[in-house]
Order: C-alpha cells, then sequence, then structure tokens
C-alpha cells in the first residue's frame, strides 16, 4: 500500500527532517517539536500496520505503558499518535507514530558491525546498562521480547539507552504479518528457547536475549547463526553456544560461565533477574567469583531435553472423531506454532492409528532397554565404589582445585599466596620480565585454573615485572613522519612537536628529542620532537651593525 507520507505530525507540531533510520515495520526521523523548541526523535509506523486492528489496539496500550518509565537507560516516549494520510488511491488510513528522546549516537549493531568485539570493560559497562534498563522494565511490569544490538543505542557521551521497549509485544499479536525480508532472521540470533517454539515469555526471556548480546559483544558474532530463521531457532532448543574462550585466545574462562548462565536452555536455571545478572558481572570484574562459576551448561541441556521428552510421552492422543479441527505446526517466519489444515480433511484414519500405537510399542521397548542399561551401571558403579573403599583407594579430600588466577590478574602476590595457603597449596613466586603488562600484573601459572593437585603442591605463578625500558632511538636528521613510525615501532609516544632554530639541519627535519636520543626510557614514554626552522638565530648584539 502506497501512501503519500506526510512532513508534519500533530497539526503542525512536529516538523519532520532527515530519515535517519528504516526497519521491518518502521521510520524513524529527526523533527522538531515546534512547541517545546526541542529535537525529537519520531517513530512512524509502515502503512502495512494501519489496517492492522489487532496491531493497532496493541500499539495504542503498550505506547501508554512504555510511556510512564522514566529511566536514564531508556529511551522516552513524549508522545504518539495516529496521522490521517491518503493512499494514491484515494483512501483514508490511519498511520501510528511515536515521539521519542532524540539520542546522538550509534546503535550497538553499527558498533559491532564497524568495530568487532568490543573489550572486556567496554562490554560490561554496555550490559549493565542494558541490565539496569531490564531491571525497571521487569519491576514495571513490561517485558522487551527484542533485546538485540540494533534496539541499543550508545549516545556520544557513552550513556545506554535501550529502545523499543513493549513495540515487539503489538508484533506478537501481528506477527503473520512479518516476512523473513523484514528482519525476523537478525531478530532470531537473540531469541529465546521458549520463544522460539512458541511458549510464553517473562523477564527470563529478556535475560537470555540479553546473554545472547553479550556474547556478539565480547566475540564479535551471535552465538548461533544458520541460513534461515527456522535453523537459527532450532539452534537456540537444541545446541550449546561455542564458549567465548575458544573464539578469544586470551579471553578468561569465567565469561563462559556468564553466558552460558545466561542463556540456559531451561529458563529456572537462568538468571532469576536483571539485579542478579548485574551482580554476577560486578562480581567478576571486581575478582571475585561469581555465582554463574558452578553452571554446567551440558548439564542444562541434557535435563531440558529429557524434561520436555517426559511431557511427550506424558501427553495422550486420543483418537479424533472425523472433524475439520486444525493441527499445529511451527511456522519459522512468525517464531511461534500456528493452526494448519489436516491434510486427510480431519479424518484419521485407521492406518495412521495403527503407526501410532506401533510407535508407541517401540518407545516402550527402548525405554525398558534404556531402564535395563542405567540399572546395570548403577549396580557396576555400587561394586566400585565398594571395592574401593575395601582397599583404601586415595583419599579425593586431600585433593584441591588450583583457582585461575590469570582471570583476577589485578590480585596482589600477598592475597596470591594467601589464597593457595587456605587451599593448602606453595606459592612459587616469578618474574615475567618480557611482558609489556603493568608492574605486578599475573601473566601465566602452571598448574593452570581448575586443575585438581595434591595438598602441599606448588603452584607457580608469573608477575610482570612492568613495561621494559629501552634506548630512545636517533632520529635526528630524520622528517617528522619518518621519526613518528620509528618512535612508535620502538613502543614510544610522539607528543609535542616544537620548531627551533638550527642553521645546520635543513628545514622540516628533526633536530633532537626529549627525552634525548639513546637515553632508556620506558616503552609508551612521550616524546617531544624539535623540528628545524631551517635557519639561525642571530645575536642581539649584531642585530643593527653597519657591515
Amino acid at each position: 500500500m502506497n501512501i503519500n507520507m506526510p512532513t508534519s505530525l500533530a497539526g503542525g507540531r512536529y516538523q519532520l527532517g532527515q530519515l535517519v533510520g528504516r526497519g521491518g515495520m518502521a521510520e524513524v526521523h529527526v523533527a522538531t517539536d515546534t512547541r517545546l523548541g526541542r529535537t525529537v526523535a519520531v517513530k512512524i509506523m509502515r502503512a502495512d500496520f494501519a489496517t492492522d486492528s489487532i496491531f493497532l489496539e496493541r500499539f495504542r496500550r503498550e505506547a501508554h505503558s512504555v510511556a510512564q518509565m522514566n529511566n536514564p537507560n531508556i529511551v522516552n516516549i513524549y508522545d504518539s499518535g495516529e496521522e490521517t494520510v491518503t493512499t494514491e488511491t484515494g483512501e483514508i488510513e490511519h498511520l501510528p507514530y511515536l515521539v521519542m528522546e532524540y539520542v546522538k549516537g550509534q546503535t550497538l549493531r553499527d558498533i559491532l558491525k564497524v568495530n568487532g568485539a568490543l573489550s572486556q570493560r567496554d562490554a560490561e559497562q554496555v550490559m549493565m546498562g542494558v541490565l539496569n534498563a531490564l531491571e525497571y522494565s521487569h519491576r514495571m511490569g513490561i517485558i522487551h521480547r527484542d533485546i538485540k544490538p540494533g534496539n541499543i543505542m550508545i549516545s556520544e557521551q557513552g550513556v545506554v539507552k535501550v529502545m523499543d521497549f513493549g513495540i515487539a509485544r503489538a508484533i506478537d499479536d501481528s506477527a503473520a504479518t512479518m516476512t523473513q525480508s523484514q528482519g525476523v532472521v537478525g531478530t532470531a540470533q537473540y531469541l529465546s528457547p521458549e520463544q522460539a517454539r512458541g511458549e510464553s515469555v517473562d523477564m527470563r526471556s529478556d535475560l537470555y536475549s540479553a546473554g545472547c548480546v553479550l556474547y556478539e559483544m565480547l566475540t564479535g558474532r551471535p552465538p548461533f547463526t544458520g541460513d534461515s530463521a527456522v535453523a537459527i531457532a532450532y539452534q537456540h532448543v537444541s545446541e550449546v553456544a561455542t564458549p567465548p574462550s575458544t573464539i578469544v585466545p586470551g579471553l578468561p574462562k569465567m565469561w563462559d560461565s556468564i553466558c552460558a548462565k545466561a542463556m540456559a536452555k531451561d529458563r529456572q536455571n537462568r538468571y532469576a533477574t536483571a539485579s542478579e545478572f548485574k551482580n554476577d558481572l560486578l562480581t567478576f570484574m571486581n575478582g571475585g567469583v561469581p555465582m554463574a562459576a558452578a553452571f554446567n551448561p551440558l548439564t542444562d541441556l541434557t535435563n531440558m531435553k529429557a524434561r520436555k521428552q517426559a511431557e511427550m510421552d506424558a501427553a495422550t492422543v486420543p483418537m479424533a472423531p472425523a472433524t475439520d479441527a486444525p493441527t499445529q505446526a511451527f511456522n519459522p517466519v512468525t517464531g511461534q506454532f500456528e493452526a494448519v489444515p489436516n491434510p486427510n480433511g480431519g479424518v484419521e484414519t485407521k492406518t495412521r492409528a495403527e503407526q501410532r500405537a506401533k510407535a508407541a510399542q517401540e518407545r516402550k521397548k527402548k525405554q525398558i532397554i534404556i531402564a535395563s542399561v542405567i540399572g546395570s551401571i548403577v549396580v557396576l558403579l555400587a561394586v566400585i565404589g565398594i571395592f574401593f573403599a575395601l582397599n583404601g583407594h586415595k583419599n579425593t579430600a586431600d585433593l584441591v582445585s588450583v583457582p585461575d588466577f590469570t582471570d583476577t590478574s589485578n590480585i596482589s602476590q600477598a592475597r596470591v599466596e594467601e589464597q593457595l595457603k587456605a587451599l593448602g597449596l606453595k606459592l612459587d613466586a616469578r618474574d615475567d620480565a618480557t611482558s609489556s603488562q603493568p608492574k605486578g600484573t599475573i601473566t601465566k601459572q602452571n598448574p593452570q585454573g581448575g586443575r585438581k593437585v595434591a595438598k602441599g603442591s606448588t603452584v607457580s605463578v608469573w608477575f610482570s615485572t612492568g613495561p621494559q625500558a629501552v634506548p630512545v632511538p636517533d632520529v635526528s636528521g630524520k622528517t617528522q613522519e619518518e621519526a613518528k613510525s620509528i618512535l612508535e615501532a620502538a613502543g614510544f609516544k610522539v607528543g609535542n612537536v616544537k620548531t627551533v632554530d638550527n642553521a645546520t639541519i635543513a628545514k622540516d627535519q628533526v633536530v633532537n628529542t626529549d627525552p634525548a636520543a639513546n637515553s632508556k626510557q620506558t616503552k609508551g614514554t612521550i616524546i617531544t620532537l624539535y623540528i628545524s626552522s631551517g635557519m639561525t638565530k642571530i645575536p642581539d648584539g649584531l642585530v643593527g651593525q653597519a657591515k
């Protein structure tokens, strides 16, 4: 449906300006609020939704509830309305719009697209902003349903702003109008398992999506990718994401646990609240051990599959009389189960019933076999346990797990020794003179964190002796560009560039540096360049004298 787009809204109050964004459901324009004299952003819904009464009702209700929110990490909604527009065929339609806070900055999606993975500190700061927003909205009873990098703004001042609260819920009831070309594939990359199965969502669904965003910030890519929405949705339900530390060398393994906890398949095993998620991040970044450290994603997946299978086995499917009632099938576009016609016109044939009965018998046989095997294994393990108990096996109480100090490399040597002593271990402190890290930073250890060792064992930990002091290269006679390149290659930084009179060195070439050439300085020291003007200074006593 083609319409004549207006140049202003609300009787001329909002003067529309440049188009700054376009999505599957709306366009965003910069606009001027002529009444209050401020710049705003106006999101105008696509004309496709203008005739969808369910969407419009949802939109009105959600816009009203979201407008009540007031949080520094949420894009504020100032106003909403519906503009009367005319289609090319002369029909009158009502086009809904939202007037929002204008945030000058970039979406997290654009930042990741250009820069790739963020630093651990930046990822933590962005996630803290997102979780602050979710903590507030969940307290207000509003679930976002579409947390993704494209809905997270980073202002020019570095403030995190989450947008599109509640709008995803409006789409939920109009999902049949959405197509793959409208970006559902992108959204599917952050879809919770319960959303993929078409089940109800709660605030833990938002936390799963937030976990996916954290994963992408740390690795530069989403946890799951595929050729279609249904392929990605299947992975969210049935697969465990590759641990971030295997994608990014040197990334602390604790990030694996935090992401896995947030992205647990069974929502009962996820963080219960945004506050709980935040506390785990803060604990880890401050050198502590987060609650996620005890989470096992493989166990979570196995238990989830077993629970779902048990639910399926417990469900009974009685023979249905001849009927035209529809069955349910997964729609990869909407991400939900929808009604589809029965191909047999609603009549379940005798052959089909026999097939079901036979399949049920086969399942029962498999269950008996599996139960027998499990029983045998239990008996065998019991026998082995008794054998070891009677024969005095090595007491596992004498084994302890070595802490991973490389995950918290900023703790002091005294603290490391204290932690090891509490576990009955000894510290072998060593200097790492090759590291460019600040003095005292832990660079490596042996045995590695997580290894089981006997009490009384020695753990070697290497501490950086600080950046090396190296001679400042002699760049006299070089051009400014050549000197800068040489100094930076040696690990120094070029600061001020000053011009001095010197008749012996050609114009625009380096006379000397400060600190001086060949003096030993710490890498990272800022060097001042003195560039020749090509002239010599005439002594004051000679000025004005006759030749």
